[in-house]
């Protein structure tokens, strides 16, 4: 389950990204839009709301309108996100595996496609269930394995190198709910085809959107002209219809409830239990 993704190259792509985002984020657009709707199908009136990977605080301000009696708060990792989003709003800077929140302080977590972005998936959701309160709802999308499959296939016909970041599986992510805790993990997916008139527009749309390659196993010498060209000429022989190219996103949604309080983690399929110091001091006391 755990990727070689680099945090800080992740924080500085967004941090550059942050001003021409949305000319770019189509899909990300797209995709939040569905999974808000999935609200509506939900009875929650939460006094305290999480939209962690807020970016530029477009779900934040639906969830807020949505909610308007709730505290919510944009969390992400980029301040240059944070720092774009409209005034009076509450934004918190933090990492998703350590998030500076109450336990049990949250009655919705909502998270749209910041998850792939996490290089240990079952260490984020152990943080998300200790900030959600019992019968809380987690409610997230992501991306499988299929996201950007175009690509990958075209890179691979020009070398070996890592140029596209891997994916987990949909029953991974559901495992890792499962492993994490959480009460009544319901997953399904899609697929969603953005097509573009050239490869090249599809590169520039990911770096706009600061989501480029941030794998740890990609190259570090910049692409050279003739390797470019390569997989543009791959990526269309293979994929190009009618003029355009396609580019597939997996996207997976999921949704769980936080598990009443003492509830164990399972780690490598067995539960972790949790026993106070003091608890082992007395036990020794009364010997």
């Amino acid at each position: 389950m755990k990727q070689q993704l680099e945090n800080r190259q992740i924080r500085e792509s967004f941090n550059r990204a942050a001003a021409a985002y949305n000319e770019a984020a189509v899909l990300q657009r797209e995709v939040e839009s569905r999974v808000l709707e999935r609200l509506e199908y939900m009875p929650l009136q939460p006094e305290r709301v999480l939209d962690l990977g807020s970016g530029l605080g477009r779900s934040t301000a639906e969830l807020r309108q949505r909610y308007p009696e709730a505290t919510v708060i944009g969390a992400d990792l980029a301040h240059a996100m944070l720092s774009a989003q409209p005034s009076g709003s509450t934004r918190l800077c933090a990492n998703a595996m350590r998030l500076p929140l109450a336990s049990g302080s949250q009655d919705l977590v909502f998270s749209n496609l910041m998850l792939q972005w996490c290089n240990d998936l079952p260490a984020v959701f152990a943080e998300i269930r200790r900030v959600l309160k019992p019968k809380g709802l987690f409610l997230f999308t992501t991306f499988g394995p299929d996201t950007l499959m175009e690509l990958r296939h075209a890179w691979s016909v020009v070398d070996g190198g890592v140029h596209v970041n891997d994916f987990p599986d949909m029953h991974l992510v559901g495992d890792a709910l499962v492993g994490a805790g959480f009460d009544d993990p319901v997953m399904d997916m899609e697929h969603i085809t953005v097509t573009y008139g050239a490869v090249r527009t599809l590169m520039r749309d990911l770096k706009t959107i600061g989501a480029h390659n941030v794998d740890a196993r990609r190259r570090r010498s910049l692409t050279g002209k003739r390797r470019m060209l390569a997989m543009e000429a791959a990526y269309r022989e293979h994929f190009e219809r009618d003029g355009v190219v396609p580019a597939t996103y997996e996207v997976v949604y999921g949704h769980a409830l936080g598990p009443p309080p003492g509830r164990p983690r399972r780690v490598g399929g067995m539960e972790e239990v949790t026993i106070p110091v003091d608890s082992l001091r007395g036990s020794r006391r009364r010997r």
